[in-house]
């Protein structure tokens, strides 16, 4: 059967804004630590409604990250039924096809998937997402000529192909998890709409 899903999705990582990464270049430490994170609108895998939901990623890439293999950590929305887990479970892995399987093909170690109570903020300008007591992530886009907020098109790391994303700035990244412990600000983050579909 095929599934869709559509929302808002988020990051944020140590590198100096705007991040390398997307444009295949080195991150601007030699490697990246990266929250990511979606906001389910609407969706459906399989019959299962998932509207509503979220689900958060941390992300270690010791290098390159088109050309080094990534250790992540899966978080899903505690408020999920059985079923939803195991659909939110089977899209997030690549397991589902899509392009969550394109990120997933960049994975080369899973240190765990965990329920967690997750909340996704969106306002404006700022965007701001809460993991547990694990992950505490806020930034801001950043203003352009006339005001305007930074966009970018096209990148070809794209996490959410197609949309424009918008660049911002970190006020703040904490995240202490299976032996990491990441205390970030006035660094990357991005966000825009995604849909993906499988």
């Amino acid at each position: 059967m095929t599934w869709n899903l559509s929302g808002k999705y988020f990051e944020s990582c140590n590198c100096e804004s705007a991040c390398p990464c997307v444009f295949l270049s080195a991150p601007t430490t030699g490697e990246c630590t990266a929250i990511v994170g979606w906001h389910v609108d609407e969706g459906v895998h399989e019959g299962v409604r998932l509207d509503g939901l979220n689900v958060a990623l941390a992300v270690h890439s010791p290098g390159h990250m088109a050309q080094t293999m990534w250790r992540v950590a899966l978080y899903l929305d505690d408020r999920a039924a059985p079923e939803q887990q195991e659909s939110l479970g089977a899209i997030f892995s690549g397991a589902a096809g899509g392009h969550p399987a394109v990120l997933a093909s960049h994975i080369g170690e899973v240190l765990g998937v965990a329920l967690a109570p997750i909340t996704f903020e969106g306002e404006g300008a700022s965007r701001a997402m809460r993991v547990g007591e694990t992950t505490d992530v806020q930034i801001t886009a950043l203003a352009g000529q006339g005001g305007a907020q930074v966009t970018i098109d096209n990148h070809p790391l794209a996490v959410a192909p197609g949309q424009t994303i918008v660049a911002a700035r970190s006020e703040h990244l904490r995240h202490t998890d299976h032996g990491y412990e990441w205390e970030l600000s006035q660094t990357n983050g991005f966000f825009s709409p995604f849909a993906y579909n499988g």
